[in-house]
């Protein structure tokens, strides 16, 4: 009974598994076939329709019936095979042979993609064509527009083109002639061969306007402007050769030779209409030009810069010259006083050799002034580096001054930051004196002859000759370093046994009911009078806190408050 049972369960479980996968491959069916029928009811003939409004003639005629003959093709042809593709795909599905149904319906899905690639061309050669006769229709008028303009500027303005009109005037003649090409093809229904020529045309003129509107400039520059400015340059280069001038590095006959002969060639050029090299070539020829301009006004400027620096450079190096004589002697005054590293005594001697340097150069240079040998550019080169080196010449024994000068005030400061350091260490011992301390430890007698000591070695160093400021300065950190333990030491001391006697005095309220504070109290006078405060106020605190906790903090408050 149960295999009975279970394979009826299979049975039903197969069926509902057959009727859902039929289910699904009828959906796919479905759509295969609203996507045929949406190809056979695409509007493709209205489409071709709007060519019969061209000329069906020539090229437009032979598009049309291929177009035709293509979409008969598809509709009575391709479409019925996919009809029988779908009848094929239904009885693979009645008869639950899935898996082929599926092979059936993925060959219609590529031949119904490959009709859809066939109708997409078709159409787009379609719009082309129709397009191409609608732009030429517009753009054609357009372009006999430009020509009438050219035509017309080139006739009324003839004479500024010179030899180029000519040209110009056959090149515009040419293009007229494609107008005639146009027409003909558009009669033959050719549209595609007229598109093309339209935007020869186009081009063609774009070329011909180009050229009209730079001939004109150009044939000024070559004609008149630069030779204009050549012959003010050479007469200009003339005088200032007259009056000495020295301008050899220029070269200006040979630039000037090839100048004029690449004008030449740009002209014969623009009077050919070929201005694509020409327009380059011009506007370099202007930058040469401009250049030429530059080299000579810089002369001219050189020569009034070196009249007026020249004297006062001079005054500069003279003055220079004594400064490092007037620190040559403080140095040697200052070394008998103190001491000068070797570094520091070289900087003297290395700016002299510096300047010895520079005035050879200077000499060498107003010999070449004087004699008018060299063009002035080159001079004012010169001039302006030698001025330069002075400054930092000058910058330099400026430095150089002020250090030795910063030796005096750190001697000086040396000697008031020492009489500090012994004042604190009176006004220290004084205070002690004053807190009636029964005695000094060990250790603070040791720091005391320590911070004497210190002191002592920083006046001993003050009085060598000569004198070492930055040992001075080593020997002084040490005693700063030195006071300033002494004094934070002496007040911790002094604190210390202001709270010892006051912990005491606290604590001998207990002494008597309790033994523990008593012996607490008695070693911790023992250290007290030791000289061990620290050691007496740790006994006496514990002792106390034992039987009082908080007893500390109560004894700080009293002494906050004396």
């Amino acid at each position: 009974m149960e295999y009975i049972i279970g394979g009826i369960v299979i049975v039903i479980g197969l069926f509902f598994t057959g009727f859902i996968l039929k289910k699904k491959h009828y959906k796919e069916i479905d759509r295969l076939e609203t996507w045929k029928m949406d190809i056979v009811n695409r509007p493709v003939l209205d489409e071709m329709s709007k060519v019969k409004q061209l000329n069906m003639t020539g090229q437009t005629e032979e598009l049309f019936e291929r177009w035709r003959t293509e979409w008969d093709d598809i509709v009575t042809a391709q479409l019925p095979n996919v009809e029988d593709y779908l009848f094929d795909a239904e009885e693979f599905i009645d008869k639950y042979r899935f898996k082929r149904a599926k092979e059936v319906q993925r060959s219609i899905v590529k031949y119904l993609n490959e009709i859809e690639e066939s109708i997409q061309n078709l159409l787009n050669e379609l719009n082309e064509l129709v397009g191409s006769e609608e732009k030429n229709r517009t753009e054609i008028e357009e372009l006999k527009d430009i020509y009438r303009e050219s035509k017309k500027t080139l006739l009324a303005h003839h004479h500024t083109y010179g030899k180029a009109a000519e040209i110009l005037e056959q090149q515009l003649d040419n293009a007229f002639t494609k107008f005639e090409d146009y027409e003909e093809k558009t009669e033959n229904g050719n549209y595609l061969e007229a598109r093309e020529i339209v935007l020869t045309i186009k081009g063609n003129l774009e070329e011909i306007k180009s050229k009209m509107d730079v001939i004109p400039t150009l044939l000024v520059e070559c004609q008149s402007k630069m030779p204009t400015q050549l012959k003010e340059l050479t007469e200009g280069f003339k005088e200032m050769a007259s009056q000495g001038f020295i301008l050899d590095h220029i070269q200006f006959d040979k630039e000037l030779v090839r100048i004029e002969q690449e004008i030449t060639n740009y002209l014969s050029s623009v009077e050919k209409a070929e201005i694509t090299d020409a327009e380059k070539g011009i506007s370099e020829i202007k930058d040469n030009i401009d250049l030429l301009y530059d080299l000579l006004e810089e002369e001219v400027h050189s020569k009034h810069y070196i009249g007026q620096q020249n004297e006062t450079t001079k005054n500069m190096l003279y003055t220079n010259k004594e400064i490092n004589k007037q620190l040559k002697d403080e140095l040697g005054l200052v070394r008998q006083s103190y001491h000068i590293t070797d570094k520091d005594n070289e900087i003297q001697s290395n700016l002299e050799k510096k300047l010895t340097k520079i005035f050879k150069r200077f000499e060498i240079l107003e010999h070449n002034i004087a004699t008018k040998s060299t063009a002035h550019s080159i001079l004012k080169a010169e001039l302006e580096e030698i001025k330069a080196h002075i400054e930092e010449i000058e910058e330099e024994h400026a430095k150089f001054a002020e250090k030795l000068q910063a030796l005096r005030k750190d001697e000086i400061t040396a000697r008031e930051s020492v009489q500090d350091l012994r004042k604190k260490l009176a006004d220290t011992v004084r205070l002690v004196s004053k807190s009636n301390v029964p005695g000094l430890p060990q250790d603070y007698q040791y720091l005391m002859e320590d911070t004497k000591e210190s002191i002592e070695n920083v006046f001993v160093k003050l009085d060598e000759k000569p004198l070492n400021i930055p040992v001075v300065q080593q020997y002084l950190e040490v005693a700063v370093l030195t006071v300033e333990k002494m004094v934070n030491m002496t007040n911790d001391m002094i604190e210390t046994v202001m709270f010892v006697e006051k912990v005491i005095q606290y604590g001998n309220r207990y002494r008597r009911r309790y033994p523990s504070v008593e012996q607490g109290l008695h070693d911790a006078e023992i250290s007290f009078r030791s000289y061990d405060y620290k050691t007496a106020l740790e006994q006496a605190a514990t002792a106390i806190e034992e039987i009082d906790p908080g007893a500390m903090q109560k004894i700080e408050v009293i002494i906050s408050e004396l």
